[in-house]
């Protein structure tokens, strides 16, 4: 009896082993942000993504609060969740006026309710600092506005300690992305 456990084992193990490069040759390669295209955003969607880079880049805080709803939030990197226009336009005081470049790379839009999935980055250099997520509200017939915003950077943030000469520099990164 001992022996036809362990023969039945070997088969089953036999049979996994033999499994894993057949499931290891289905599963999608994983892809870096640089080779996820831009898509073109329907214009009321892409309008979004234009104010906020307008208002970013003037360091307008006001206009980045417009474009949230009145109960919207910020969801950034290592800091905690700000929800309401006037804790967005306050948290927005103290950031923007760098030279930000939004793209989109997956969208969706109903009547209500939509999502933009996005890359950011600074200045006319190539790559991603980082990738953001929008959740869109509007009123039927409205015009969209964030209710959520949620983004990080493609790379760790620095360790104390460590010299800025030593990590890549990256500048103060937006709440959308």
């Amino acid at each position: 009896m001992g022996v036809t456990r362990f023969m039945l084992a070997s088969v089953v193990l036999g049979f996994g082993v033999a499994a894993v490069p057949l499931l290891a040759t289905d599963l999608p390669k994983p892809t870096s942000s640089t080779e996820v295209p831009d898509i073109a955003l329907p214009a009321e969607l892409d309008r979004v993504l234009r104010d906020y880079e307008r208002a970013w880049r003037a360091g307008d805080a006001a206009a980045l609060a417009a474009l949230f709803t009145e109960d919207g939030f910020i969801l950034q990197s290592n800091r905690p969740p700000t929800r309401g226009r006037a804790a967005i336009r306050a948290v927005y005081e103290s950031q923007g006026g760098a030279p930000l470049r939004l793209r989109a790379l997956a969208f969706s839009a109903g009547d209500t309710i939509g999502y933009i999935i996005g890359a950011y980055g600074y200045g006319a250099g190539p790559g991603d600092t980082g990738k953001f997520t929008l959740t869109l509200r509007r009123e039927p017939g409205g015009s969209w506005l964030i209710f959520s915003d949620m983004d990080n950077a493609n790379a760790a943030p620095r360790r104390p300690n460590t010299p800025a000469s030593a990590e890549p520099h990256q500048a103060a990164k937006p709440a959308i992305g």
